[in-house]
C-alpha cells in the first residue's frame, strides 16, 4: 500500500467510525499524544487528548449528532506526517477540513483536525476554463 492510498484509508476510518457513532474507533484514530488538538466549528482549539477525544464523545453521543460524509480527499504528504484536505458534508452543508496525520508505528495516526465553514461565492460569469475555481483543490 503506498503512503497516499494509506493515509487517505486513514482518513476514511476516521469519517466512517464518526457516522457509525463509534467513539472508541474515533479515539484509536488519534495519536496518543498530550500534542494533539481540533478546532470543530465555531469552537475554541482543544489541546491535549483526554480534551479532544471527550470533544468527540461529547459529539458522537449527543442523539441530534450530525450526519458527515468526506468528499474530495487529497493527501499530502511529508516524510512521516501527513495531511488530507477534504469537503466535509455536515447536514448537507460542505465545510473545508484538514486533517493532520503522523505516521506512527507504521500507521498513520491522526494529530489534528479542522474544519470550518466555506464562503458562499457567486458563481463566476464566464464558461471560461482559465478561470479560477472555487474547488478547495
Amino acid at each position: 500500500m503506498t503512503d497516499t492510498s494509506a493515509i487517505t484509508a486513514a482518513n476514511a476510518a476516521f469519517y466512517e467510525a464518526f457516522s457509525a457513532g463509534d467513539v472508541e474507533a474515533v479515539a484509536r484514530l488519534w495519536a496518543d499524544d498530550d500534542g494533539i488538538s481540533c478546532i470543530h466549528p465555531g469552537w475554541p482549539a482543544i489541546i491535549g487528548r483526554e480534551a479532544v477525544v471527550g470533544s468527540w464523545r461529547d459529539i458522537l453521543q449527543n442523539p441530534s449528532r450530525p450526519q458527515v460524509a468526506c468528499a474530495e480527499p487529497y493527501a499530502i504528504i511529508d516524510g512521516d506526517s501527513g495531511r488530507v484536505l477534504c469537503i466535509e458534508i455536515v447536514d448537507g452543508t460542505p465545510l473545508a477540513a484538514c486533517n493532520h496525520f503522523r505516521r506512527i508505528d507504521g500507521a498513520w495516526r491522526m494529530v489534528h483536525h479542522q474544519s470550518s465553514p466555506i464562503a458562499q461565492t457567486a458563481a463566476p460569469a464566464t464558461d471560461d476554463p482559465s478561470s479560477p475555481s472555487h474547488r478547495l483543490h
